[in-house]
């Protein structure tokens, strides 16, 4: 019996309506694709920064490190945030951008092996430069006030005060409102963190029992919010709970599942780019995505947190000053040193191991007389802050010289050698530049060897290391890979119920009636 055969014409249209219908899978996958990828870019807002914030120096091998300043602002903006910050009841939805309330330096080395996030604290008093917001046109002609104002006059004033308090360049920022903390938290599906007792701060209204909670939307923000239901009930307590919160959404991210589940990834990024004000360097979706990936490269146990150094302002007793060890602090963020070693544990212990080669005196307590034996006015004042920020004593002085002086020379006083080395590797000078004289102390004569610049004609190429373990002396220094750490609820009587000052745990019992937060 003769096999029947299939008619040639029926083979070729089954084909010709397969490829029709793999073209229109194709089309429309790639259609939703874009469509995704477009609406994820129509939710970004974002500013120009106009070089505010200074520039990054490359490395050796021609790499940069990112610094990103993290706002959370206090806005009431939008319905939402009025609903979820209050305040509104008699103002109603307000303009402008509100005060900086969160403000973290976020350093991502060149290398990308290690990270460093920097709070400054909002109570914080300083000098405002003159800034102008090109949104809304409102300026200021410099102020001292606290840090956190500056954000009422742009996103980039706030940079352009950071950089100049700091000294590091800050080359983006990202600006997140009360609703924004709560898409975050809620696109992650929650972030784990633990309190050290009950706690009700009645303020923030964060309620939690002693112990572990995973907290979601509003409970999340009320958590970051709370200033009196932690440490001293001030903002230096709030900024290590932030911190824990933080390391928990960090270890969140990057956990199995988190980043490979095409849902949980387009949720994250819808979330993102609808909370986020950013800068124009971040304003993509492809450029965030960048960003992600190397904040991913980063080890947790090489994330350090850290909480700039502050004192009580002598005028104030609600307000702080920068204090003793920040411009240390300052100058290894922008040295782009890590505050951790390759096996996660404090950079203060490696330099503790080192005592055989390190100086007896740490570079915030050397102090160095600077003299102008040039022509050129302020050479001594150049230098002087050259080696302020890199984190010498504040009682460095300057003057001019006795008489002019051809060469540079650094004279320092018996048992001073190892002092006066320090600065000269800080500045580029070599060792044929150092004399030991008769007096005591640090005398640096500038010459007319050096007529310009803050580095020796010749010298080093790169900033002199800062003292990492006077870095984070003071700096309330944690790691993000601490998973058991507990926010140490307030002792002090920092809530009120009723009129009755009490300490949070006891507001917690007097308030048995009110759910808890993540109940």
């Amino acid at each position: 019996m003769r096999r029947r055969t299939r008619p040639a014409g029926r083979g070729r249209r089954v084909l010709k309506a397969l490829g029709i219908c793999l073209s229109v899978i194709i089309m429309v996958t790639a259609g939703a694709g874009w469509w995704f990828y477009q609406h994820l870019n129509g939710n970004i807002h974002s500013f120009a920064l106009d070089g505010k914030g200074g520039t990054e120096k490359a490395d050796a091998f021609g790499r940069t490190p990112i610094n990103i300043l993290v706002m959370g602002s206090d806005g009431r903006t939008s319905a939402a945030d009025c609903k979820l910050g209050g305040g509104c009841s008699k103002t109603g939805v307000q303009s402008g951008n509100g005060n900086a309330d969160v403000e973290m330096v976020v350093h991502i080395a060149a290398d990308r092996s290690n990270a460093t996030v920097m709070s400054i604290p909002r109570d914080t008093m300083i000098q405002v430069p003159a800034c102008r917001d090109s949104e809304s046109g409102q300026s200021t002609s410099g102020y001292y006030g606290m840090i956190n104002s500056a954000l009422q006059y742009g996103p980039a004033c706030q940079v352009a005060t950071v950089h100049q308090l700091t000294g590091i360049p800050i080359d983006h920022f990202v600006k997140l409102d009360f609703s924004g903390v709560v898409k975050m938290s809620d696109a992650v599906g929650g972030v784990s963190v633990c309190v050290s007792d009950d706690v009700y701060d009645t303020y923030s209204h964060l309620k939690l029992s002693k112990g572990t909670h995973t907290l979601k939307g509003e409970a999340a923000l009320e958590f970051v919010r709370s200033r009196h239901g932690f440490g001293d009930g001030s903002d230096l307590g709030r900024t290590v709970s932030q911190h824990i919160f933080l390391s928990a959404m960090i270890r969140k991210f990057k956990s199995a599942g988190t980043l490979t589940d095409p849902t949980a990834v387009y949720d994250l990024a819808d979330a993102a780019t609808k909370a986020l004000t950013v800068d124009d360097g971040l304003g993509s979706v492809k450029k965030l995505i960048s960003l992600a990936d190397d904040v991913n490269k980063v080890p947790t146990k090489r994330m350090t947190f850290t909480t700039m150094q502050t004192a009580q302002d002598p005028n104030n007793k609600d307000r702080l000053v920068v204090g003793p060890g920040a411009k240390t602090l300052f100058s290894t963020i922008a040295n782009d040193q890590s505050l951790t070693t390759g096996s996660g544990k404090e950079a203060a212990a490696a330099s503790a191991t080192a005592k055989a080669t390190a100086p007896a005196v740490p570079a915030s307590q050397i102090a160095v007389t600077v003299e102008n034996g040039t022509t050129v006015t302020g050479r001594a004042s150049d230098i002087a802050g050259a080696l302020t920020d890199q984190g010498f004593s504040s009682a460095t002085t300057t003057a001019n010289a006795p008489s002019p002086a051809t060469t540079t020379t650094l004279t320092y006083g018996t048992g001073q050698k190892a002092e006066a080395q320090m600065v000269a590797k800080a500045l580029g000078l070599s060792g044929s530049h150092l004399e030991q004289g008769s007096s005591t102390g640090l005398t640096l004569v500038i010459g007319a060897d050096w007529p310009s610049g803050t580095t020796f004609p010749g010298g080093r190429s790169s900033p002199a290391p800062a003292d990492t373990k006077a870095a984070v002396g003071g700096a309330r220094a944690s790691t993000a890979d601490q998973a058991k750490t507990c926010a140490k609820v307030s002792t002090y009587r920092t809530v009120e119920i009723n009129g009755v000052s009490m300490t949070p745990s006891q507001a917690y019992a007097a308030a048995r009636g009110k759910p808890d937060s993540d109940s």
